[in-house]
């Protein structure tokens, strides 16, 4: 690592600590040479598993896009974005648990729809329409009498 400010290799670290919930190293440097002193942070690199799409296409997981589509399906809904930012890092947190590399946008759609259904039945009905490609009222009518039969 080298001084953002001078470029000198030199540094002594200040200060280490904990950051984002454990998840990272927080460090407080100094350059020896210019006195500047900066913060950097540590964490582990993960990599992303991919998403297959219906078409068999692959792309890595994108936790903002999943985030937007939930904002989306939640419009002009009372969800607290917290509550949608949380079940991101939620699906986020599964993807690397179940550690495989690759995961079907099936199964993250239906995980995502379990989090929406206990959270707002509008923002799930909305979801899902798009998820299972909606095109007759009636896919309306029927998923909601199964959210309905569930609850």
């Amino acid at each position: 690592m080298v001084c953002p400010f001078c470029g000198h290799s030199e540094l002594k670290v200040l200060d280490s600590r904990p950051a984002r919930a454990g998840a990272a190293i927080r460090r407080r440097r100094e350059c020896d040479a210019c006195f500047r002193r900066f913060t950097t942070f540590e964490e582990v690199e993960r990599v992303h598993p991919s998403v297959v799409k219906r078409d068999g296409a692959r792309q890595e997981f994108d936790r903002e896009k999943l985030l937007r589509s939930m904002l989306l399906a939640a419009r002009k809904r009372k969800v607290a974005t917290v509550l949608l930012q949380h079940v991101a890092d939620r699906m986020e947190t599964r993807l690397f648990d179940a550690n495989e590399q690759e995961v079907s946008t099936r199964q993250l759609g239906e995980w995502v729809m379990e989090e929406l259904s206990r959270i707002d039945a509008v923002a799930f009905v909305r979801f899902a329409s798009v998820y299972h490609e909606f095109d007759d009222p009636a896919q309306f009518t029927e998923i909601v009498t199964e959210m309905m039969a569930k609850r």
